[in-house]
């Protein structure tokens, strides 16, 4: 198979979908592996170091997407990039299509095979491929938060983990997941007061035995989301339903009782996200203030990081890469369950449930689509 490593093109986005140790596992199972020059260097990754591994280097994306049989990325295609999508190709990265229905329209349209990072997901419920940008993103949340609460960024002057004699700042995070969980162990670490707010009582006990009494743990309903998030600091979106849009937790009238200089961060937004006030933004402007309170909604965080979450990505996502260059989409999927819960359109069929169900489109299974 040929597998094309185009560069990314999202603002500020520095990742990239394949490192040298991928590429070299490709090649030398037989696959050409064609990786646009430059894609690396934003992770600290070299030309000459894809060419050391096997792959070939590109001049242009163009290029790339002509010529490969699947395309490996980290963000979604863009709107620039549509017109490069080949019929019948398979791309595999992160979508969040119930997000994006200008680019599922065009999936569906070019019988794109679609293999989302993001739906892939083990029998015991686990989504691999999300986790490690999650862990990213929970960490980064909390950082950044903290950061947006300094008066000079638009917060209240608050430090989160304060000073003897000065009250802690206030952490309230929607959702106990690995975004949350990844949020209250850095915020605790910095000292400061943090609540987790779920909807499962087992999720919640898990996290009782991790983090005992340095962390409030309260059963999510809306008496207690309107309580909590009128009296925090830092407010952290973390509630992830596969596939599907986000729920709406946070009303704008509750943002909007928030005291003045409080933060929304909400890693949710690639998903449409869970608090009502809340627009994507971009690295290059990154936050805007609603009723006094400061909103950081981008939708690529992880991106910032790029080093770290290159390789924390690509360690994960290798694997059912190999899978799909080595057996084909078809073969794979039918061996690997985890494997076809990603495919979320194939043959002009949208093939995920909850991606059907939120950007109202017919809903195939994934069987009968491999079948017409």
């Amino acid at each position: 198979m040929i597998i094309g490593v185009p560069k990314e093109i999202k603002t500020r986005e520095y990742r990239v979908g394949v490192v040298p140790g991928g590429a070299a596992t490709l090649a030398q199972r037989g696959h050409t592996v064609l990786v646009e020059k430059g894609a690396g260097l934003g992770s600290g990754i070299a030309d000459a170091q894809y060419s050391a591994a096997g792959a070939t280097l590109l001049d242009r994306a163009a290029d790339i997407w002509s010529r490969a049989d699947m395309i490996v990325k980290v963000k979604e295609p863009l709107e620039t990039e549509y017109p490069l999508i080949n019929d019948g190709q398979t791309i595999y990265t992160y979508f969040h299509l119930a997000a994006v229905p200008p680019l599922a329209r065009v999936l569906l349209q070019k019988r794109v095979t679609a293999v989302a990072y993001e739906t892939i997901q083990t029998a015991d419920g686990q989504l691999p491929l999300l986790r490690p940008m999650s862990e990213v993103a929970g960490r980064m949340a909390v950082q950044i938060g903290a950061v947006q609460l300094e008066k000079e960024h638009g917060g209240k002057g608050i430090l989160l983990p304060g000073v003897p004699g000065v009250r802690r700042g206030k952490v309230v995070i929607l959702g106990g997941g690995v975004v949350g969980t990844n949020a209250a162990k850095l915020a605790i670490g910095m000292g400061a007061e943090v609540t987790i707010l779920d909807v499962s009582l087992s999720r919640l006990a898990y996290l009782d035995d991790i983090f005992g009494s340095r962390c409030q743990l309260i059963y999510s309903d809306r008496e207690s989301i309107a309580r909590h998030v009128a009296s925090c600091d830092l407010l952290i979106g973390a509630v992830l339903i596969p596939g599907a849009k986000a729920p709406k937790l946070v009303s704008e009238k509750q943002v909007a009782q928030m005291s003045e200089g409080s933060v929304i961060v909400d890693v949710a937004v690639d998903q449409g996200g869970c608090i009502e006030t809340v627009r994507p933004t971009t690295h290059d402007n990154p936050t805007y203030i609603l009723h006094g309170v400061v909103h950081y909604c981008v939708a690529n965080m992880p991106g910032a990081v790029s080093q770290t979450s290159t390789f924390a990505l690509t360690n994960a996502t290798i694997q059912y890469g190999v899978r799909l260059a080595d057996l084909g989409v078809a073969e794979a999927v039918k061996r690997d369950e985890a494997l076809a819960l990603g495919v979320n359109t194939l043959g002009g069929h949208c093939t995920y449930q909850a991606v059907a169900e939120a950007l109202d489109l017919p809903y195939l299974p994934l069987e009968e689509a491999m079948r017409r």
